[in-house]
C-alpha cells in the first residue's frame, strides 16, 4: 500500500484569525480534526492551491452554516507547504484500489459484528470516513507503513453552466495525518484578498 508522491503542494487552511497569528509566529500548532464525518479521516486539512476557497468556508464557518467544533469568530487564512511523503492519493488508480478494499472488507466487519454500516447524509461523510479509517486499521494490522497524507478531488457546487460536468466548488482537498510533513507555514498574498480582516492588511 506504499506510494510515495515525490513532491511537495501548497495547501490553505481555514481558521479563527486568533488561531492563524499563533500557528504564524509558532506559538501553537494546528490540531488534526477528529469529527466522524470528516471525509478523508482525521487530519489537519488544506484546501490545495485554493486561497480563496478556504476564506469562503472561514467566512461561512464565522456565519453559522458551516459546523465547526472550534468557532471560527474572525476568518483567517494560512498557507502551508506540505509534503505528502506516503500519500493515499485519490486521484490515483492503485490509492482507488486500497480504499474500495477498505470498504469491502468494512462491509464484512460490520455484518460479522451485526453493526449497521454508517450512512453519507449531505455534508456528514460518516462512510467515507469510515472507510478511511479502517484502511488505517488494516495497514497498521498488516504492520505496512502508514499514510502520511490522503488527498482527493471534492465536486462540490453547482454547474458552472448548463449541462457542466465543473462545479463552482470543485477543489482538491488534503489531509495530513503526519504533522512532520507540513514543512512551514505562510501569510497568503495579496494579504487583503485572502485575510481582509487582518489590520492593515495591503
Amino acid at each position: 500500500m506504499t506510494y510515495h508522491q515525490p513532491f511537495q503542494v501548497v495547501g490553505f487552511h481555514s481558521c479563527d484569525k486568533e488561531v492563524g497569528l499563533k500557528v504564524l509566529n509558532g506559538s501553537m500548532d494546528l490540531n488534526p480534526s477528529k469529527n466522524p464525518w470528516d471525509w478523508l479521516g482525521g487530519g489537519v486539512y488544506f484546501w490545495e492551491q485554493n486561497p480563496g476557497r478556504a476564506l469562503e468556508y472561514a467566512t461561512e464557518s464565522a456565519a453559522g452554516t458551516q459546523k465547526n467544533k472550534v468557532r471560527i469568530i474572525t476568518p483567517f487564512v494560512i498557507g502551508g507547504i506540505v509534503e505528502l511523503g506516503n500519500c493515499l492519493n485519490l486521484l490515483e488508480s492503485r490509492s482507488l484500489a486500497v480504499v474500495k478494499k477498505g470498504y469491502d472488507l468494512l462491509v464484512q466487519k460490520c455484518a460479522e459484528l451485526n453493526k449497521e454500516l454508517p450512512l453519507n447524509k449531505g455534508p456528514r461523510r460518516e462512510l467515507d470516513c469510515a472507510v478511511i479509517r479502517y484502511v488505517h486499521t488494516l495497514v497498521e494490522e498488516k504492520g505496512l507503513q502508514p499514510y502520511d497524507s490522503v488527498r482527493c478531488a471534492f465536486q462540490e457546487g453547482g454547474e458552472v453552466y448548463k449541462g457542466s460536468n465543473f462545479t463552482d466548488r470543485l477543489h482538491i482537498e488534503l489531509c495530513v495525518i503526519n504533522k512532520d510533513m507540513i514543512k512551514g507555514y505562510f501569510l497568503p498574498r495579496p494579504i487583503h484578498a485572502f485575510n481582509p480582516h487582518l489590520k492593515n492588511a495591503a
